[in-house]
């Protein structure tokens, strides 16, 4: 304790004409030294007082002041010194400090305030306030900054300070509602934001590594999708939706206008962002998984129908090879023509041509360099989403692999950054989402998902494809088990019965009886789907393969128990997930009444 209090009036007895070895012995200590809470806090606030103080009484010279910023930022790491610099002085004195940084790779200042405000989080408040401005000045910075440090900052700071629908409601709608000079579209920050999305997607497709603004940039980007919409009179997306206040309000049932300008560079960012070079396989990870959260916050309207799927017709079912596909047995799955096209730097369009092309993609997310007179078509974001849920699956769950198994749960997913695959969920979201907003989606969806010529000879649920893995989900994973749920449900018209013949009651019992519906629904004129194969066989409604002819019992006293013991088990298994309480179990039923010993 008395070497941090020396070193507190070490500092204390410093000025102007102090010998500078002995400053830079003090900075190099306060970096270094184990200080004691009360003493970083008086550190932090005689360092500010200096660094703001006039120079004829400040202890620090000019070209100090990145020693002293720098020791601030180290002490501030402290939540009770970041409690120190969240006064309204502290915060302004920081910001006016951060443009002395602004040609050093890292600004120390910026960076105090992001911290700060992580650990304080009514200094959110404090610095978008008046008396500080610091919102305004960081819009600024975000217009007017190219390097990632400064987008970076300016999006932390941004999405740290929108968090709170309660503490930041008004700053939110100036965001949104703000007219701005120099800003193309409706010249408002959300047009900023949009704009710095298509950089920094250029710039990771050239290679650059730009993820942690991108990143920021769009955590920001869902907190504006998220809380806008409830902040003001939005018209609901569909008539289902009930009149709600704004804290009964669901994600994604009302939207703003004054938001569209977002939903294009969200779209190419989707269907351009590069899938990780350490592995590909796992595509649901940052900045990419954070396009999914903002994507699955809007609508999907008949307007914008272009923009999600450009010209797809209801009858395109594409075909691919299987070596096209992660799922080496889905013949139907999107072919590479309905994925996103490699964008190539190019000159960029006018701000009539961006208007004119919607989503369209702009110049540099076009394969070749097309001609003026040429129409860009938009991707088919559904193809997009099947080929990454796909990919996902297929790595942490090849061949027939079971996804409670260890290797999954523990060895693949731990390995990879801590995912699990309750991680996939959003992705999920997203298909769901696609399914229910539109006819066209939903069919080709369902059309790679259960192709015509599907196998049936073998159970759905073994299979190594898409399909097969969903079918395993369904029996594990409490939050994705929901969600792929929700996603093959709505995928076959929200119709118990058309689920059940392209897939098999035994599949989709657990998820039926979790929606109220406990009997097998058989027999409806109004349901659709298959009764036989293509080449005319009757498929068994319980198990989703080829109802065979029933061959004479040969079977040994032996391989009859073997059978029954693999029954129980099934049974067994479906009471423990919940597909049927134990007053539905047959074989409890029989062993209760006597009839089994």
């Amino acid at each position: 304790m008395e070497k941090t209090r020396s070193l507190a009036d070490d500092y204390a007895s410093l000025n102007s004409r102090s010998p500078r070895e002995e400053v830079l012995r003090i900075f190099a200590a306060i970096h270094d030294a184990t200080l004691d809470i009360e003493v970083k806090k008086t550190l932090a606030q005689s360092i500010l007082d200096d660094l703001r103080a006039d120079k004829s009484i400040s202890r620090l010279l000019e070209d100090e002041a990145h020693l002293a910023i720098r020791a601030v930022k180290d002490l501030g790491y402290a939540p009770e010194v970041a409690t120190v610099l969240a006064t309204p002085p502290n915060l302004r004195c920081l910001l006016n400090l951060s443009p002395k940084f602004e040609k050093e790779p890292e600004n120390p200042a910026l960076r105090c305030i992001a911290n700060t405000i992580l650990l304080n989080e009514s200094a959110r408040t404090t610095l978008i306030g008046n008396d500080v401005g610091g919102g305004t000045a960081c819009v600024d910075l975000l217009q007017n900054s190219t390097s990632a440090e400064y987008i970076f900052l300016a999006s932390r700071i941004l999405f740290l300070c929108t968090v709170s629908i309660y503490s930041s409601a008004s700053f939110i709608k100036w965001l949104v509602e703000c007219k701005r000079q120099n800003v193309d579209g409706s010249r408002t920050a959300v047009d900023i934001i949009a704009m710095k999305m298509d950089e920094l997607v250029s710039s990771l497709v050239a290679g650059n590594d730009v993820k942690t603004p991108m990143t920021d940039l769009l955590k920001l980007t869902f907190n504006l999708c998220v809380h806008y919409p409830k902040l003001v009179h939005c018209e609901a997306q569909s008539p289902d939706v009930k009149v709600a206040g704004s804290d009964q309000k669901v994600m994604g049932d009302h939207w703003s206008p004054q938001l569209d300008s977002l939903l294009p560079p969200l779209l190419r960012a989707f269907h351009n962002i590069p899938l990780r070079s350490r592995d590909p396989h796992n595509a649901l990870v940052p900045p990419l998984s954070h396009v999914i959260h903002a994507l699955i916050t809007i609508p999907i309207s008949p307007t914008a129908r272009h923009m999600w799927f450009g010209s797809q017709p209801s009858s395109s079912v594409p075909h691919s090879s299987p070596s096209e596909s992660a799922s080496s047995s889905s013949p139907a799955s999107p072919t590479h023509e309905t994925q996103p096209r490699v964008p190539v730097k190019g000159p960029k369009p006018k701000p009539l041509e961006r208007a004119l092309s919607a989503l369209s993609a702009r110049r540099p997310y076009s394969r070749s360099s097309p001609s003026r007179s040429s129409t860009p078509t938009a991707p088919d974001t559904a193809a997009r989403a099947y080929e990454l849920l796909d990919i996902t699956l297929s790595h942490f769950m090849p061949d027939e692999v079971e996804p409670d198994i260890e290797d999954v749960r523990s060895s693949r997913c731990k390995s990879e950054d801590d995912f699990t695959l309750d991680d996939v969920s959003p992705l999920g979201i997203l298909l769901t989402r696609i399914c229910l907003a539109d006819e066209d989606a939903k069919l080709r969806l369902r059309s790679w998902f259960v192709p015509a010529n599907i196998d049936r000879t073998t159970p759905l649920e073994q299979q190594p494809t898409l399909l097969g893995r969903c079918l395993r989900l369904l029996k594990s994973y409490t939050q994705l088990n929901s969600v792929i749920g929700e996603m093959l449900f709505a995928m076959f018209d929200s119709n118990p019965e058309t689920l059940i013949r392209y897939v098999g009651y035994g599949n989709v019992a657990g998820l039926l009886f979790h929606k109220g519906i406990t009997d097998a629904p058989m027999g409806s004129s109004t349901s659709g789907g298959p009764i036989t194969t293509p080449a005319g066989l009757p498929i068994n409604p319980i198990t989703g393969t080829i109802e065979r002819e029933r061959e004479p019992d040969n079977m040994t006293e032996e391989e009859k128990e073997q059978e029954a013991e693999k029954l129980f088990s099934l049974l067994d298994r479906m009471e423990k997930t919940g597909a049927i309480q134990p007053s539905q179990n047959p074989i409890r039923k029989a062993i209760e009444q006597g009839k089994i010993q």
